[in-house]
Order: structure tokens, then sequence, then C-alpha cells
């Protein structure tokens, strides 16, 4: 078995699959550098990210798959799903094997989980788009905290550049610890520790002062345009699933209120 250790991004691991069929590597396993711990009885190969590399491999994959298929493969990278790397290596060795465009073989299991993953990692994102709730500080920065169960922030980025296009923002992902921010121009990454439920005074040191008052504002809408006789608190959970409750200024209590 060998153990192949990459930095963790899709450029990265798209580098490892050219790699292995350069280095005609058998039984393999993906683990990022960051976490990982040599397999007992394993061989290592470290995988340094290739530009080149990993293009030869997007370019053959592009030639095999129609658009919505290719697209899919960096979905589900991102769904962040166990053992997806090995999944996704499965199905791009039957794509390379295979003389017609194999996305409609459900039969095999690495189509069908690929497919699957994909589909969770875009819903996941559709309600980002939906649940990020900004709050402003004293110096005129709005700041987002997330937390989705995939990683998200590649496929909102654009979505929240168009919209808020006219103010500086920064959407944090408080589980994989970076956030993209927004500087009226550009995007960029940024890496950082912040808290996913920072305490009041922290709050009352960063943020605007009439921030409380928005905030109670966007809580009265919601509640007042929520008619108790039609509560269907299944469907609710349904469409707002509880885990990302505690980001949503709507579902936090307001804990001055006399």
């Amino acid at each position: 078995m060998t153990q192949i250790l990459y930095d963790g991004s899709y450029e990265g691991w798209l580098t490892a699959i050219f790699e292995i069929y350069e280095y005609k590597l058998k039984d393999v396993v993906f683990a990022k550098e960051e976490t990982s711990n040599t397999l007992l009885f394993s061989n290592t190969h470290s995988v340094t990210t290739d530009e080149v590399k990993a293009n030869r491999v997007l370019n053959g994959l592009q030639e095999r798959l129609s658009h919505h298929g290719f697209n899919n493969l960096y979905f589900a990278f991102l769904s962040e799903l166990d053992q997806i790397e090995e999944i996704l290596f499965r199905f791009t060795a039957y794509v390379f094997a295979s003389k017609i465009n194999v996305e409609g073989d459900l039969s095999r299991s690495e189509v069908l989980n690929v497919k699957k993953a994909a589909h969770l990692t875009g819903k996941e994102s559709h309600r980002m788009k939906a649940f990020v709730r900004f709050k402003l500080t004293k110096d005129g920065l709005y700041y987002a905290i997330i937390e989705p169960d995939c990683d998200v922030l590649p496929l909102i980025e654009q979505h929240f550049k168009n919209r808020y296009a006219d103010q500086r923002w920064l959407i944090y992902d408080s589980k994989r610890k970076y956030g993209i921010y927004y500087d009226l121009e550009n995007v960029s990454t940024v890496e950082m520790q912040f808290e996913s439920n920072p305490s009041s005074s922290f709050l009352a040191e960063i943020n605007d002062e009439n921030e409380e008052f928005f905030e109670n504002l966007w809580r009265n809408y919601f509640k007042s345009v929520n008619i108790e006789s039609r509560k269907n608190t299944k469907l609710h959970i349904k469409h707002m699933p509880k885990r990302y409750w505690k980001n949503l200024t709507e579902k936090i209590p307001n804990l001055n209120k006399r």
C-alpha cells in the first residue's frame, strides 16, 4: 500500500493523480500532509503541487466528461466526505480506462458516490447563499461566520462579490479556519483564528454601535412574518437545519432584552 501525501488542495490532488500514473503506484490511499500519520506497512509518496501536471489531468478529464460531469469532480472534492479522494481516484481511473462517457453508469459505486457528493456540496453552497448573516464592525467591515459541512467558500465567493460589490466584507469558515475577504476590488483568502461563538464583550468591542439595533429589527421582522397558526417545525428544520442556527441572527436570543 502506498500513502499519498498532498497539501489538501484540489490542484495537489490532481498532481497526485498524475504521479500515480507516472510512477505506477498501486493500492493508494490519500492523506493531507498536516494530519497524516504514516500507515503501518505502507510506502509514502509525497506530492508537491505542480500546475502543469494538474492541468494535464484536468484537460484529460475535460475531454472525456460533460461540462456538468467535469464540474461535479470539483464539487465532490469540496464535500470533504470520508475517503472522497479515493472515491474520486477510482472514478478518474474509470473515466480514463473507458472509451465512452461513464457519467451515466450508476451501477458503479464510484460514479454514484461522486454524484451524491457533488449534490451534497451544491445543496450546502445554495444554503450558504441564504444563511450568511453579516454584522457590521466599527471600522465599516461586514463580517459573517459560517460552519458548513462542505468547503463551500470557493463556490459562494462570486455570488457575494456581485451582490455586495459596494462594501467590504469577510466571510469566515470557523470549521476550516479560513475566510474570504473582499476589499471593494478583489476577493482574497485569509487565514486567521476567529471564535465561532464570540463572547458578548468581544462583540461589543468590534461591532458598530448600531449593530444591536439592526439585529433586533431583523429579529422582529422575522417574528412578524412568522404566522403561528401555520407553523410547521418539521418543514422549517428541513429547510433551515439546526446546525446553522448558532450563526443566524434571528435564532440567537437577544441577551440584552428586558
